[in-house]
């Protein structure tokens, strides 16, 4: 089994951090195939930043459905472009937000979201509500920390996200953490250790549900709004885009 992990910014360190992550949890016969765009913002920070990411990551997923991928993960906790990419894509599309919330929905009653900036509290929220699960979330708080703070181990940092699941289970009597930044993977262990309660990277999240649903042979159906996109031309730097 190939799953494509690309990580929709194009820091590179970035996304060999995610790989490490996405390997760390795949079954022995999955390869993992990350990638990162040539175009496009160095972190995703907010709806401004996304939009621009959303061309380049649809390159790397096309790219990758070429080169034989049997599905793809979107590494962005934003969920960047997810419905586009599921339109597009031969193969089908995870999210890791959407992922690490589905996650927690199966072990706990109320979880919490602990991500990054506050700029990003408002898109995943607005996720949440899309993907029927935000009755189920207790709150979306922010560390503010940015997201290139993440690449090393920071440990101001890692201080912020934990003082941030104390308040979450102190506040909001938060049963479950879901960390909201692909570059959070690898304090997920830490930090349920710290806590005492299940803390969930959607990274990992995302590799176990596809290698599900490529095991059950299941892909993006295409009678809705995942249709394949009609064939029409795009113009200037968007002209190879065209489906």
């Amino acid at each position: 089994m190939r799953l494509h992990v690309v990580n929709p910014n194009t820091t590179a360190t970035m996304t060999a951090k995610i790989a490490a992550a996405a390997r760390a949890v795949a079954l022995p016969d999955t390869v993992i195939d990350a990638r990162q765009p040539t175009m496009g913002p160095v972190s995703i920070e907010g709806f401004y930043d996304e939009a621009f990411a959303v061309p380049g990551m649809l390159g790397c997923i096309r790219e990758a459905d070429r080169d034989g991928a049997d599905a793809h993960i979107i590494a962005c906790f934003d969920d960047t472009g997810l419905d586009a990419a599921r339109a597009v894509a031969q193969a089908p599309v995870i999210g890791i937000g959407e992922a690490g919330f589905h996650m927690a929905s199966l072990i706990a009653a109320r979880f919490a979201v602990v991500t990054t900036l506050s700029v990003s509290i408002v898109p995943i929220e607005h996720n949440l509500t899309k993907y029927g699960l935000a009755a189920r979330c207790a709150s979306v708080r922010a560390a503010e920390v940015p997201v290139l703070a993440l690449e090393e181990r920071n440990a101001d940092a890692i201080g912020k996200i934990s003082s941030e699941i104390t308040a979450a289970i102190r506040e909001n009597r938060t049963e479950a953490i879901v960390l909201g930044c692909a570059g959070m993977a690898d304090l997920a262990a830490e930090l349920a250790d710290t806590h005492g309660l299940p803390v969930i990277d959607g990274v990992a999240a995302a590799v176990t549900l596809a290698e599900g649903l490529v095991r059950l042979g299941l892909k993006t159906s295409r009678l809705g709004p995942y249709a394949s996109p009609r064939a029409k031309a795009y113009s200037g730097l968007l002209a190879s885009f065209q489906p």
